[in-house]
């Protein structure tokens, strides 16, 4: 509202949280930018027009079942990031004990901003929701980028790369 860039992306597990999904709906029609990574349920509708048009929805699928949760946020390209236990769930957020924690050590936040970039740039294991709810697969147009492939060549050959 005062202008600025505002961006948000997220990876987690799951999204059903009433309350969170209408605090997305109002960052999207407020022009915030939205890429969430979620693997499993996903209660909130991108790509709705008036409703979900900044919001983008993609699952990667692929051989490992992943279980990190980061939270970045930036406005004005001043990110913060966080790393939680938490998805953003009715039970995990209102009967349990979750933990948040910010990222502050610039290496870490540098790397965590790489790993989103990497996923969000899936284009052989991401599939990505529509607004009907439907999950299309994306489609390499051009050179193949696969986020868990390239985590597993960078392992190999160490964190440096």
């Amino acid at each position: 509202k005062e202008g600025g860039a505002g961006h948000i992306c997220a990876k987690m597990n799951s999204l059903v949280d009433p309350k969170i999904i209408s605090l997305l709906y109002k960052a999207s029609n407020a022009g915030v930018k939205i890429d969430l990574i979620i693997r499993g349920m996903c209660c909130l509708v991108p790509k709705k027009k008036g409703l979900s048009e900044n919001i983008q929805v993609i699952s990667i699928i692929g051989r490992f079942l992943e279980h990190s949760r980061i939270f970045w946020f930036s406005n004005n390209q001043m990110p913060e990031i966080y790393l939680g236990s938490a998805d953003l769930m009715r039970r995990n957020l209102d009967r349990r004990v979750e933990a948040v924690t910010p990222i502050e050590d610039p290496m870490l936040k540098e790397r965590l901003e790489k790993l989103l970039c990497l996923y969000l740039n899936d284009n052989r294991s991401a599939w990505e929701m529509q607004s009907n709810g439907e999950f299309i697969q994306r489609q390499p147009n051009g050179k193949t980028k696969c986020s868990q492939e390239d985590l597993i060549e960078e392992w190999k050959y160490g964190l440096t790369k």
